[in-house]
């Protein structure tokens, strides 16, 4: 029996220790984003809409440095360079003002075809659930529904954004525990007041006296993803509606998202447009070529 104990206890200390090694080995992107990805970007995402220039650059190098650090893997499903870019963007839009940021604690998203349950099951009568961090046999990963994630890019309005919300928690999770209290990114001087104002944040989600996602009151994890999703999905009307949590979420993601111009090109993209990829080319003889 002891003998057993002491060979699992190695097993599992060579698991850490490849585990590490590979993490030291963290890649970095050598060349500009194709224009395939910036197009996508430039088509789907508004936060990059909202960029100056020099952001932009920043904000593509990371979603390539993302996207070689971390696997995307179909389950019963295709990947394609959209449901990527997508992930990515997902990742880096809550730690852009963080350019050194590494997602440390992900190996892994899995995309399913749909909803699935807490035992990662598809197409059973409980399968409700939209994203999950893993946990257990499952750390290192996250599971995403493709759906989902296409929804919240699509509609960037309804204070929706499933895979936000999950690299929410990932990163709240980056000092041991998913509990609403993201430390590694909150200074010392703001826990208390944060703490104390999601309480009574989740008190009028329970007197219905808020506008914030219902889901938001099942405890401070949750509540913490929820207004994130809203944080950046519709910040003006986020800091009009709830000011006092505005202004310490600005401190957690160091971001004053209502200064942003977060709209959607209404502009057709005809073989004759201007292509969006910036290259100043005609669309038909840049990223639609072909």
């Amino acid at each position: 029996m002891n003998l057993i104990i002491v060979v699992s206890i190695g097993i599992a200390l060579v698991w850490l220790l490849i585990r590490g090694f590979n993490k030291n080995k963290w890649r970095e992107p050598k060349s500009a984003i194709s224009k395939e990805s910036k197009l996508i970007l430039t088509t789907k995402v508004v936060f990059y809409n909202s960029l100056s220039s020099e952001e932009k650059l920043l904000f593509e190098y990371k979603i390539q440095e993302f996207l070689l650090n971390c696997k995307i893997t179909g389950v019963n499903i295709d990947v394609d360079l959209t449901d990527q870019i997508l992930v990515a963007a997902s990742a880096i839009i809550p730690v852009f003002a963080f350019p050194e940021w590494k997602y440390t604690n992900l190996d892994e998203v899995l995309l399913y075809p749909g909803n699935f349950n807490e035992k990662f099951q598809m197409s059973t009568g409980d399968s409700n659930i939209l994203g999950m961090v893993g946990s257990g046999y499952m750390e290192g990963k996250m599971i995403l529904s493709k759906p989902a994630l296409l929804h919240g890019f699509s509609n960037e309005s309804d204070k929706k954004n499933t895979a936000v919300h999950e690299f929410v928690h990932l990163i709240d999770k980056m000092d041991g525990h998913i509990d609403g209290l993201p430390s590694i990114l909150l200074e010392k001087q703001y826990a208390i007041p944060w703490i104390d104002l999601i309480g009574k944040k989740i008190e009028e989600i329970y007197e219905d006296r808020s506008d914030i996602n219902p889901y938001g009151g099942t405890n401070k994890a949750e509540f913490f993803a929820v207004a994130s999703e809203y944080f950046f999905e519709k910040p003006k009307q986020f800091a009009q509606m709830h000011p006092e949590l505005y202004a310490l979420m600005t401190e957690v993601f160091n971001q004053n998202m209502k200064s942003r111009k977060l709209k959607k090109s209404k502009q057709s993209l005809g073989r004759n447009s201007q292509c969006p990829c910036g290259s100043g080319l005609k669309f038909k003889k840049c990223c639609g070529k072909g």
